[in-house]
């Protein structure tokens, strides 16, 4: 009896615990889509801020690009390994000074770009041109805007992946 009562004490601790932790860190938020909860943690700020002036605020939320779009499954694992992974880099202050897109999430953006722009694409796609280049790679400035308030200085290559 006395470990039946001990286990539904601590069944009930953890609920709480959980509980508790939503709510401070506003958790449920990270399950939508909305721009201003990438921007939660201050290293995002540059991204944010040149995102909020461009083009694509219009149209699309970061989770449009940087997440996969194949099925409902893929977007929440992918959004969960990539949110856990940020959330320890900003926990042990790892995280690089120029943040970029590891080659998993530019090969994510890339088939987003070519998802909402098909028709655009198609025709570039079946030309002569070898399709080796990421579309950022001539049209730089459309989602995250120029540069902006980032601290970091910019840099247009692809040399650091």
């Amino acid at each position: 009896m006395v470990k039946k009562a001990s286990l539904i004490i601590g069944i009930f601790i953890l609920v709480v615990a959980l509980g508790v932790f939503a709510w401070v860190t506003d958790a449920p938020a990270y399950l939508g889509h909305e721009a201003s909860t990438c921007n939660n943690c201050h290293v995002m700020d540059a991204q944010y801020e040149n995102w909020y002036h461009a083009a694509h605020k219009r149209v699309a939320v970061c989770a449009d690009c940087h997440l996969p779009h194949q099925n409902l499954v893929s977007y929440y694992i992918y959004k969960g390994y990539s949110g856990m992974k940020d959330v320890i880099s900003f926990t042990f202050k790892t995280y690089p000074d120029a943040i970029r897109a590891t080659a998993q999430t530019d090969r994510i953006i890339q088939a987003n770009c070519i998802r909402c722009h098909e028709d655009t694409v198609d025709a570039i796609v079946a030309g002569v041109q070898p399709f080796d280049r990421t579309c950022w790679t001539c049209h730089r400035s459309v989602a995250h805007g120029e540069q902006g308030l980032s601290l970091s200085p910019y840099q247009d290559t692809e040399i650091d992946k």
